[in-house]
């Protein structure tokens, strides 16, 4: 049997960054499975006989190394420091300015730029997803790949564009590798989110996906279940219908329920004149 040829260094790439590597964490490879290598052994010594009288051996002592400190704070810290930030932010600009600042998340510091919003701040209805793919992170603005065409084509099917909605997403900055966030990765920005969404002050709020719609919408059960339920967003000044929907990039692998969308894209539409003031 003819071995298959070794991919080249083109192809080798072309496959990770279909995979989402699209960046190196080292200089040098790193074998994960190689033996680690023993500690080097220790040589006994023999004192010898006419090196004098023998001293008293000296009791054993041990160096520790000072612990580098961690430059993010602890999780509890940092997310009563997102809450008490995001609580005291007065206009959507502010909460803006303080993301850009805010190092509480580790997230931040391996994604290219802050991904805060796009569309309309005064629109009436609101699209949130989860976190921010590699095309938005490149960009700085949520949905702008392939899954965003399809929101736009989405809300175009029911007479909406991105002049008439706003686009957040809970995280802000691109996971690595576009992974999935951690919990308390979401649960320190979280804050920021419900202060961006009481800012915006919409009439419909529109969750796409599970983890924005488990997230916002305090529920456990799964999308198949949710999607196309109505809900009560409460703000603590006003409250909010909300409704979730199946996240575009799940849309382009599982083209079969678009249908599903659809209908839950007729109610929102249906939906928006009962909210007019």
């Amino acid at each position: 049997m003819t071995p298959e040829p070794a991919p080249t260094v083109s192809q080798l790439l072309a496959f990770y960054l279909e995979a989402g590597v699209d960046c190196a964490l080292s200089d040098e490879p790193v074998d994960r499975l190689a033996e680690p290598e023993a500690p080097p052994a220790i040589k006994a010594t023999t004192p010898s006989s006419d090196a004098g009288p023998a001293r008293p051996a000296r009791a054993a002592t041990t160096t520790f190394a000072a612990p580098t400190a961690d430059p993010s704070p602890a999780p509890d810290a940092a997310i009563a420091s997102a809450r008490e930030a995001a609580r005291t932010a007065a206009s959507l600009e502010v909460l803006r300015d303080m993301l850009e600042k805010f190092d509480g998340c580790a997230l931040k510091s391996t994604a290219t730029r802050l991904v805060f919003a796009d569309g309309n701040p005064k629109a009436r209805i609101m699209f949130v997803g989860e976190a921010p793919g590699r095309d938005e992170d490149i960009e700085g603005l949520p949905f702008v790949g392939r899954s965003g065409k399809l929101l736009d084509r989405m809300i175009a099917a029911i007479g909406l564009d991105r002049t008439k909605v706003y686009i957040a997403n809970v995280i802000p900055w691109r996971p690595p590798g576009n992974r999935t966030p951690t919990p308390q990765e979401t649960q320190i920005c979280l804050p920021f989110i419900q202060r961006q969404i009481e800012l915006v002050d919409p009439d419909i709020l529109v969750t796409l996906g599970n983890p924005s719609t488990q997230t916002l919408l305090s529920t456990r059960e799964g999308i198949m279940k949710t999607r196309g339920r109505w809900f009560n967003y409460d703000t603590g000044t006003r409250t909010i219908r909300a409704i979730a929907t199946f996240h575009p990039a799940y849309l382009l692998r599982s083209p079969s329920y678009k249908r599903l969308s659809w209908q839950d894209l007729r109610s929102i539409a249906k939906a928006l004149p009962q909210t007019a003031s």
